[in-house]
């Protein structure tokens, strides 16, 4: 039987931790950054758990992670 190919643009996106969930990028610190304040651009930096809802489809796009 075939491999699995991975949804490539949910590859680049989410990285499974060890723990077995997935983590992701915040959105909002691509660009017209000059009106945010430098806390905001600050928090956004670190990622975040997906939530459990989407959790089931993620996992389904990365098979082998």
């Amino acid at each position: 039987m075939p491999k699995i190919k991975s949804h490539s643009g949910a590859a680049k996106r989410f990285k499974r931790t060890a723990s077995g969930s997935f983590k992701r990028g915040q959105s909002h610190r691509s660009h017209i950054l000059t009106k945010k304040s430098t806390k905001r651009k600050r928090q956004l930096r670190i990622g975040t758990i997906i939530c459990p809802a989407d959790s089931n489809a993620v996992s389904r796009m990365l098979p082998y992670s």
